[in-house]
């Protein structure tokens, strides 16, 4: 009998702390304006991981420099990023490792004129191009090599600091055609069709799926592994992680199938947007959350892709193992 008290006693003094596991004062998330935040969005409203934390926030990043300064300021936790930026940061001796891959394909053509159906369509044409060197930019330059035309000559390729600033060109008609990234092919095609908008705005088209485009040219299945979740705490213990990874897909699967509450709430957190534009952002999105190592193929071989260009854009190298999580 003492036997057995003294190995109760032992026992439960084993199982309390794990069942007892202390709560993390707070865990912050960030993320873009795009698509691959509204998950996180809904997390945060639902406080989705009460279990482990008290406090779940959101934080909007605007451009790659407040990303990187996100990633590097120690305060923040889970970060929605580009895979090549997450890549880049990894090989730099940054302390992330990606999570999943969930957008796997957000760029359109948006154009003044109906039926333009390739890039060889827009050849001579002046294009409102973000982020110059950057993921978007070498996408549509690989697409338009493989129809045989040489970005430099055949486009008239006009800069822009990023897709907001493009959309702003389009909407003043001060560009006729741009490359955007939901949801500000959503915003672009919502606001031109809205009063005082449309009395200025021209009628506004959504053309080459650069996704498709991808498939078609380079023999694969139409998506780009584009933008996931990465972890950047170390100190997060492998239960938090696992949790989050849980919530984010449970969070993914609510905005598929509400599209439209969905756009109510990113608009409380992103003011810029319109609810109705992010709705329609999610009904065209390619969502489907697919772990790092799942998805280490496709991941491998955009990034070759992007090496071959710029081989700074994922820091000179493909990353090792330690990368997917």
């Amino acid at each position: 009998m003492k036997f057995l008290f003294v190995y109760l006693i032992f026992s439960i003094s084993i199982i309390l702390p794990a069942q007892a596991q202390e709560k993390l004062e707070s865990l912050v998330m960030a993320g873009p304006f795009a698509a691959v935040s509204y998950p996180l969005i809904r997390m945060a409203e639902t406080n989705a991981l009460a279990d482990v934390t008290d406090s779940l926030k959101f934080e909007v990043w605007r451009n790659p420099d407040q990303l990187r300064a996100l990633a590097l300021n120690g305060k923040t936790d889970f970060i929605a990023t580009p895979t090549n930026v997450a890549a880049n940061l990894y090989n730099r001796g940054a302390d992330i490792r990606l999570l999943n891959v969930s957008i796997w394909g957000v760029m359109w053509m948006v154009s003044r004129e109906e039926g333009l159906e390739t890039l060889a369509d827009f050849k001579g044409k002046e294009i409102a191009m973000p982020f110059r060197g950057d993921m978007p930019d070498l996408i549509f330059t690989e697409l338009a090599e493989q129809q045989g035309l040489d970005p430099k000559k055949d486009f008239k390729l006009r800069y822009v600091a990023n897709p907001l600033d493009a959309l702003q060109l389009l909407i003043l008609r001060r560009v006729d055609h741009a490359l955007l990234v939901e949801p500000a092919v959503s915003m672009a095609l919502f606001k031109t069709k809205t009063f005082p908008a449309k009395i200025v705005a021209p009628d506004l088209y959504r053309s080459v799926d650069l996704q498709k485009e991808w498939g078609r040219l380079l023999k694969r299945e139409a998506k780009i592994p584009q933008a996931g979740m990465a972890v950047i705490n170390k100190k997060l213990d492998a239960h938090v992680i696992k949790r989050f990874n849980e919530e984010y897909e449970k969070a993914t699967k609510w905005c598929l199938e509400h599209p439209d509450e969905a756009g109510e709430v990113v608009v409380k957190h992103i003011p810029m947007l319109i609810p109705k534009a992010v709705s329609e952002a999610i009904k065209v999105s390619q969502f489907n959350p697919v772990p790092a190592k799942d998805a280490r193929k496709e991941l491998e071989y955009f990034f070759t892709l992007l090496h071959k260009r710029t081989p700074a854009l994922i820091g000179g190298k493909l990353p090792d193992d330690g990368f997917y999580y």
